[in-house]
């Protein structure tokens, strides 16, 4: 789970039981706090909270039953070994705008690219394999015009 912040993050990391609802006598009903929900209730194996603002992860990992926070690897990503990912933040221009960005990389660290990355890169691709064909075919019909202006005809060689 991945929770995005807009506020200061105390929503996020709020561990208030459903038990402390029954040590409020006679005060307000305290709804469990979403850290604690992910926790303890769904049992949720990682936890992460994005701070946008600051352009912050940090990454919780369920542990006997209670979240450990996580270090970051040598690159600075979350390894999330079931998955084979890894999550961390990664400066660059994506949509237009040039900003810190939650992305996804695989284990050995490639970054995986969006489906308008993706698409970009295979267009590319395609465009230099059509450049590519054009080029030897040129070269192929200009060595074809050399061996006809030696009395070679091509098509018998």
């Amino acid at each position: 789970v991945l929770e995005f912040v807009s506020g200061d993050g105390s929503e996020e990391r709020d561990r208030t039981s459903v038990l402390a609802d029954d040590e409020q006598k006679g005060e307000e009903k305290k709804k469990p706090g979403k850290f604690w929900v992910y926790e303890q209730a769904i049992r949720v194996p990682f936890y992460g909270i994005y701070e946008v603002k600051k352009a912050s992860v940090e990454m919780y990992h369920l542990v006997d039953g209670r979240y450990e926070l996580m270090s970051a690897n040598e690159r600075g990503h979350y390894p999330i070994p079931p998955l084979g990912v890894e999550l961390g933040i990664w400066q660059g221009q994506y949509d237009e705008m040039e900003l810190p960005w939650l992305r996804w990389w695989d284990s050995e660290g490639n970054l995986l690219l969006t489906g308008d990355e993706r698409s970009q890169l295979l267009a590319s691709q395609l465009e230099q394999e059509r450049q590519q064909k054009e080029a030897a075919q040129q070269r192929a019909e200009q060595l074809a015009e050399r061996l006809r202006q030696m009395g070679i005809n091509p098509d018998e060689v």
